[in-house]
């Protein structure tokens, strides 16, 4: 298959694949999803072949307005509502009954669905100019870093779907969180671009601990992902820079090359070769940044990526959650 590369100015071609049942990858606020008209099971089922992705992690439906939700969900609390008014459009993805309507495949089997209303133009544009429920996982393939930009889907994805949208890098970096309303009080089973601390501030909610062994409710929930092919080591605690220096000592010494991942605050290390996730005073950066550096490293060649953690507390909570399923190992100073 030839994999077209579309500009957001020919959004109606790839609005007319979606609608043959193709799979169109496009930009949205976080990372690039890859799209399939959600109530088409034969569509849906080239965005599992595509990726490698296993048949119990559920997707999540993108949608443009609320009109449409009336044919997916059996409906929502208040709460939910609440939640729609303050963050959608927006990184937050939330879980609710589903309607006979959507087809088990987007589900993994469960009796709900995961919906959100993205944030981006060419996103909006396309689910507008279609004029279907879209599911997109994110583009890339499964257990790889997510893609941040037209050319990580490229790599992956060449040969194997229909089109990719060119949006340019996206801002957000981390996935939605996911939220599910059918629990009471409403659970967080993924962190994301909307924090715990924002939605708290309007509903009552839990935070997921993680350590169900059901199908997963959600994506991220089971499989490691957002791994690339080299090593990494993630060092959290009080004492970062200088445990990740002796790690560097010690990995050199066994004729590995390394990368440390590191905030533009801290010291130079030596023999390394350092990939920037700017200041801590805006932890945003990083978010942004994370997935673009994993690959990044991967394509210089490196063998082991050291990465310096930070406080699981508002938007570093989820890339905590990121980084810890990237990692192969992490390090508790």
């Amino acid at each position: 298959m030839h994999t077209q590369l579309l500009m957001p100015s020919q959004i109606e071609s790839a609005a007319a694949l979606l609608r043959q049942g193709e799979c169109v990858a496009f930009p949205t606020e976080t990372v690039y999803g890859l799209g399939a008209n959600a109530l088409d099971e034969n569509a849906v089922a080239k965005i599992f072949l595509a990726k490698g992705r296993p048949a119990d992690n559920p997707l999540i439906i993108h949608c443009h307005s609320r009109s449409q939700l009336n044919d997916l969900v059996e409906g929502w609390p208040r709460e939910a509502e609440i939640l729609m008014d303050a963050f959608w459009p927006g990184p937050l993805t939330l879980i609710l009954k589903k309607k006979p309507a959507v087809p088990s495949i987007v589900t993994g089997g469960l009796d709900t669905v995961a919906l959100r209303f993205p944030d981006h133009p060419v996103a909006l544009s396309l689910l507008k100019t279609a004029d279907l429920p879209i599911a997109a996982p994110s583009a890339n393939v499964s257990g790889k870093p997510s893609p941040t930009r037209a050319e990580h889907v490229l790599e992956d994805m060449s040969g194997k779907i229909a089109a990719i949208i060119d949006g340019g890098p996206t801002e957000g970096g981390v996935e939605s969180t996911v939220l599910d309303c059918t629990a009471s009080p409403f659970r967080i089973l993924r962190p994301g671009g909307v924090t715990l601390e924002q939605i708290r501030a309007l509903v009552p909610v839990e935070l997921d601990s993680g350590e169900s062994t059901e199908s997963p409710r959600s994506p991220g929930m089971k499989y490691r992902h957002y791994s690339p092919d080299a090593q990494v080591v993630l060092v959290t605690g009080g004492k970062i820079e200088e445990e990740i220096q002796g790690q560097i000592q010690h990995f050199q010494a066994r004729g590995l090359k390394v990368a440390v991942m590191a905030f533009s605050e801290s010291p130079q290390y030596a023999g390394a070769y350092l990939l920037d996730l700017g200041s801590k005073s805006d932890v945003s950066v990083a978010a942004a940044r994370i997935y673009h550096l994993l690959r990044q490293a991967d394509a210089l060649g490196f063998d082991l990526i050291l990465i310096e953690g930070l406080p699981d507390a508002d938007l570093g909570r989820a890339i905590m959650n990121r980084l810890r399923k990237a990692a192969g190992k992490v390090v508790e100073t």
